[in-house]
């Protein structure tokens, strides 16, 4: 099972699979470090070591090493203790004693090979006074902060549920069968590995965390960091919408410029390292946050119930493209973020606003299928051309193919699952170059400076 709480998680910006992942990595190596370790090194492959700089690679892997965990970690401690390391140029290990790594020298980015397993590899290594090679891993951060090391197996919470569903097919027959809505069923099969009081606190967990995320980006103003110069827009506009709502004239696509606004506002935070939700990814957090701000604000008084609601129908949609195909954009491209946060989003939206399960899946189909083929092309490995705006599209596209599938009765000629096996090929099919290198697209198309 791939549990919600799995795909919509807390952590810091600016990359879920060059940040969150490589800090999950890098601690879980020093976890597991050998009694005898006088030195630690790390090594950067693909994807990770074309755009780790401007993801902030470098400085996950200090913040692991110290260890540092994503969902708790103060984002405004980030450089403090990324400058005392490189100063201190050490680490701290269990027993006490100090391992030697300057992140100058130790951390290499690796340009050319490729490991077998995904485009974002990472090797550490500890040694011994002398020299002795005491471990190697390997892992692999295959998107939305999820990692494993080599030889695992990728896959969700070992545990038996009251409804598997590995297909939207079988996710619909399980409907079927058992008179349940999506969110129902997905709601008991997280009651598996919680109480369902547990289950209820967490999802309006991530609902505050995606709302509070929102509201800082609105109030936040300034220049993004990594040199592109790029300056935050969110609260800019946010003051323009609102200096317009005493008029009586107001544009009827007003309330599309909110919901841009609103995945603007995560993405700003997102790109300046902000805290945020992981949905599925951090290039892509702010679809589903702002199309549930959509939902709580411009549609009928949603209560807690329906964004607990939205949040569980989502996260069904979003195991299921984890499961097969992909949400790494190093893998699959954007379309495998942008992409499964809106089919995601799309689907919530669906059934809080009363759609069958029929409907629900639809809406899912709809929105991924118009995201395929999306490249990943970060301008300097940054997440912010295009990255922001393309949050703000993928939102409202989330809701259109919301509201075509609610006029409809669930029938389609394309499903579901058929789409995310054309998104798991067209990834597979699509050149190296635009899939998070940078190395294609906008990103060698646009002046850095």
């Amino acid at each position: 099972m791939i549990s919600v709480f799995d795909l919509l998680k807390t952590g810091i910006g600016p990359s879920s699979s060059h940040t969150v992942g490589p800090m999950v990595a890098a601690k879980r190596f020093m976890d597991a470090l050998p009694a005898g370790t006088a030195h630690v090194q790390v090594e950067l492959f693909g994807s990770l070591a074309w755009t780790g700089t401007g993801h902030r690679s470098d400085a996950a892997v200090c913040l692991g090493l110290l260890g540092a965990v994503p969902g708790t970690l103060d984002p405004d401690s980030v450089p403090a203790l990324v400058a005392d390391l490189k100063k201190a140029r050490r680490v701290a290990l269990r027993d006490g004693t100090f391992a030697a790594f300057d992140p100058a020298r130790d951390i290499v980015f690796n340009l050319e090979d490729l490991l077998p397993g995904h485009s974002n590899g990472m090797r550490f290594r500890s040694f011994a006074e002398g020299g002795t090679l005491l471990a190697d891993r390997v892992y692999y951060s295959i998107g939305g902060g999820f990692v494993i090391e080599e030889g695992e197996a990728p896959g969700g919470s070992p545990v038996s549920v009251p409804y598997a569903f590995v297909t939207a097919a079988d996710l619909l027959t399980a409907c079927t069968h058992n008179h349940l809505t999506v969110a129902d069923l997905q709601f008991a099969n997280e009651c598996a590995l919680r109480t369902h009081d547990e289950v209820e606190a967490g999802l309006d967990g991530i609902a505050e965390a995606m709302f509070a995320c929102i509201d800082r980006g609105l109030r936040m103003d300034g220049v993004l960091p990594g040199g592109l110069n790029v300056k935050r827009r969110a609260r800019a506009i946010r003051e323009r919408l609102e200096e317009t709502r005493g008029e009586n004239q107001r544009a009827p696509h007003e309330v599309m410029d909110w919901v841009s606004v609103f995945a603007m506002a995560v993405n700003e935070e997102n790109a300046s390292g902000g805290r945020v939700v992981t949905a599925p990814t951090n290039g892509a957090a702010g679809i589903i946050p702002a199309v549930l701000r959509y939902a709580r604000d411009f549609c009928h008084a949603a209560t807690a119930e329906h964004l607990r609601c939205f949040l569980l129908t989502a996260g069904a949609v979003g195991g299921l493209i984890k499961r097969n195909a992909s949400i790494s954009g190093a893998e699959v491209g954007c379309q495998g973020e942008i992409g499964s946060a809106a089919s995601m989003a799309a689907a919530g939206l669906a059934a809080v606003l009363g759609a069958t399960p029929e409907q629900v899946e639809n809406a899912a189909e709809i929105a991924m299928e118009h995201h395929l083929g999306m490249t990943c092309d970060p301008v300097g490995g940054l997440v912010q051309i295009p990255c922001i705006e393309r949050n703000a599209f993928g939102a409202n596209k989330a809701i259109a193919a919301a509201s075509l599938a609610l006029k409809g009765d669930g029938t389609h000629r394309v499903s579901l699952d058929q789409v995310i096996e054309t998104m798991r090929q067209t990834g597979a099919d699509m050149q190296s170059k635009y899939k998070e290198t940078s190395q294609g697209g906008l990103a060698v198309n646009v002046a850095e400076c």
